[in-house]
């Protein structure tokens, strides 16, 4: 039996208390969708799996590309049969027990949201950030992970609102930045774009390998993934937040400094581009 705000539940009705809510035995993706079209869903997809195996789920043989894709196409379907939005494709272990489980199936949810916004947008508005040093991310493989265990980005994200900040940046045990609240950063200083290595403890983001791709790809950019100390901030001309949904958030005030955003906009329009040619 199961006590909801006052409403009791049979809990062999529901799957409302399961190992993702109780233990955050949960992994996640968030994916950004136009006219139907999962954009980088092969990415997406091969990170879940990889994601799966590391919590050491099992991966069923319907979990294949096609099956999880027509899934969330009919989910989306039920909004609206042109879909553009969002979606978070949740996975959780399915079954009982405490810490140690009684089974390594998964569950899967989706959960679906309309948008207008199709494409990336130059971001143009003031953009204010700041460190957040209350608490640090791990350096490890977990941490690379998107789970359920995102409490330190909550707190993180009320501090942030509590200070009259846009977003925060995240450190690492070592002192080193690590991403933002809700993306992985990336640096400019010229030509040289920089980002955080994944063994610093950074979300392994599908939009981070993409605007990986795009700089290797471009002439006369040099893409570095190394460690990035908080003194080098100020010294940066551009600082950028990325994520699967917003694209890329130009920063436009760290501290005392104003940036630029030259570079995110070129970059903004190769990705948009990508998605006109879908």
């Amino acid at each position: 039996m199961i006590n909801y705000n006052g409403n009791f539940i049979d809990q062999s009705s529901t799957d409302l208390i399961n190992r993702g809510f109780l233990f955050g035995d949960c992994v996640f993706d968030t994916l950004k969708i136009v006219n139907n079209n999962i954009l980088f869903w092969e990415e997406h997809y091969l990170r879940l799996m990889s994601s799966i195996r590391v919590l050491r789920m099992e991966i069923p043989d319907k979990f294949t590309p096609d099956f999880l894709e027509k899934e969330i196409l009919k989910t989306n379907s039920q909004i609206d049969i042109n879909f553009s939005g969002r979606v978070r494709l949740s996975v959780f272990r399915s079954g009982g027990g405490l810490y140690s489980p009684e089974s390594s199936d998964p569950s899967y949810v989706i959960q679906s949201k309309r948008s207008n916004d199709l494409l990336f947008e130059n971001f143009e508005k003031p953009y204010k950030v700041d460190l957040y040093k209350d608490y640090f991310i791990q350096p490890n493989l977990l941490s690379n992970l998107k789970t359920n265990n995102k409490v330190l980005n909550v707190i993180g994200s009320i501090y942030a609102s509590e200070n009259e900040l846009d977003n925060c940046i995240l450190l690492n045990d070592n002192k080193d930045v690590t991403e933002f609240l809700n993306g992985n950063i990336f640096t400019v200083n010229g030509s040289n774009i920089s980002t955080p290595p994944l063994s610093s403890g950074c979300l392994n983001g599908v939009m981070r390998k993409k605007i990986i791709e795009l700089v290797n790809a471009s002439p006369g950019l040099e893409l570095n993934e190394t460690k990035i100390s908080p003194f080098e901030l100020i010294s940066s001309n551009e600082i950028w937040l990325t994520n699967s949904i917003c694209g890329i958030i130009a920063i436009s005030d760290y501290r005392n400094k104003k940036f630029s955003n030259t570079q995110a906009k070129h970059l903004i329009e190769l990705i948009n581009m990508k998605i006109k040619n879908i």
